[in-house]
C-alpha cells in the first residue's frame, strides 16, 4: 500500500513526505495523472493560491485523476489549500470578471477570504499564522489519540464555509472549519499543517496512514471475494 502525494509544481513537498514516511507509510510523490488515478490513497498538500493550483492541476489532468481515485475508494487527505480544493470553488486569485475557479467538488460551498474583524469589530491579523486550538465534539478516526483543544499550526488567509462535512473548528476572527470529512467516506481535509504540528500532527498523519491501510485491506478482501465467491462462503 502506498500513499501518493500530488505534486502540482507549486511548492516544496518534502515536509509532507517526511511526515508520512515517519508515520510508517510508503510514499510516492508524483505529478503523473495515471499514477494518481491508480493510487491506494491520495494526499493533496497546501501551497499557493486556489486559482493557480486549480489551473495547474487541470492542465496536468490531476483534477480528474484525483476525482477518479476517490470515486474508486481511495482515502484522501487535503492539507491547507488541499482542503480548500475539496470544495466547489474559491475566490482566491479569481478573475474580476468571470467564473470562480473550480475545485474538486467533493463538498458544496465556496472558499472565501478570512474576515479581518470579528462580530464585535475587533481586528485580527490576517494571514492567520501560528498555533491555534482545534475543537471537536464527536470522535473521528483522523483524530484518534487527540483531545479536543489540541494545538496545531496554521498559516492561511482564506477559510472554507461551514457544512455537513465539518468535523472540527477553530476560532480566529470567526469560527471556521479546520477539518472536514465527506460524510460516510474516508475523504478528509485539514486547514492546519500536520507536518508542521509536532507530535499532534505526526499522530494525525499516522492516523491517516492507518485509515489508508484499512481501506486497502478491505478492498483486497472484496476483490478476493469477487474472484472466488464460493470459497468465501465456506
Amino acid at each position: 500500500m502506498s500513499i501518493v502525494i500530488v505534486d502540482y509544481h507549486k511548492g516544496n513537498l518534502l515536509s509532507v513526505e517526511r511526515g508520512l514516511v515517519g508515520a510508517g507509510a510508503d510514499v510516492v510523490v508524483t505529478d503523473k495523472a495515471d499514477v494518481i488515478r491508480a493510487a491506494d490513497a491520495v494526499v493533496l498538500p497546501g501551497v499557493g493560491a486556489f486559482a493557480d493550483a486549480a489551473a495547474s492541476m487541470d492542465e496536468m489532468g490531476q483534477m480528474e485523476a484525483v476525482r477518479a481515485a476517490v470515486a474508486g475508494g481511495a482515502p484522501f487527505l487535503g492539507i491547507c489549500l488541499g482542503m480548500h480544493l475539496m470544495f466547489e470553488a474559491g475566490t482566491e486569485h479569481a478573475p474580476v470578471d468571470g467564473p470562480l475557479p473550480r475545485g474538486l467538488g467533493f463538498i458544496e460551498g465556496v472558499v472565501d477570504a478570512m474576515p479581518r474583524t470579528d462580530a464585535a469589530g475587533r481586528a485580527y491579523k490576517v494571514p492567520h499564522v501560528g498555533w491555534n486550538s482545534v475543537e471537536f465534539s464527536e470522535p473521528n478516526s483522523l483524530f484518534d489519540g487527540t483531545a479536543p483543544g489540541e494545538f496545531f499550526y496554521f498559516t492561511h488567509s482564506f477559510v472554507a464555509p461551514p457544512s455537513a462535512a465539518t468535523i472540527a473548528e477553530t476560532v480566529h476572527s470567526v469560527t471556521f472549519p479546520c477539518a472536514v470529512q465527506v460524510p460516510g467516506r474516508p475523504v478528509f481535509g485539514v486547514q492546519f499543517h500536520p507536518e508542521k504540528s509536532s507530535d499532534a500532527g505526526a499522530r494525525l498523519l499516522a492516523n491517516f496512514a492507518t485509515i489508508a491501510r484499512a481501506a486497502r485491506a478491505d478492498s483486497a478482501h472484496a476483490d478476493k471475494v469477487a474472484e472466488n465467491p464460493v470459497a468465501s462462503k465456506e
